[in-house]
């Protein structure tokens, strides 16, 4: 367990984020408990919830892909005429 000031946390995050990985990290605002800094890991157990179906399947860049699906014209298929 790790206890910061929030100074200290503003100085010097990259240090907060590394005790994080070692366990929580307590950060105090005016010598009181304030904040808690955990990995994105150890949260997601506490929470107790499962990443969605999109966060799996999430890939970084992904939107960046061109897609154009087919027409429907393209497969020789007409619309229903229902009059």
């Amino acid at each position: 367990m790790t206890v910061m000031t929030s100074r200290q946390f503003n100085q010097d995050s990259s240090s907060a984020k590394k005790a994080a990985a070692k366990g929580p990290v307590f950060i105090t605002d005016r010598g009181k408990p304030s904040h808690v800094l955990l990995t994105m890991e150890e949260y997601t157990k506490l929470a107790g919830k499962a990443p969605s179906i999109a966060e799996r399947f999430y890939s970084p860049g992904a939107d960046e892909i061109d897609f154009e699906p087919p027409r429907i014209d393209d497969f020789g298929l007409k619309p229903a005429d229902f009059s």
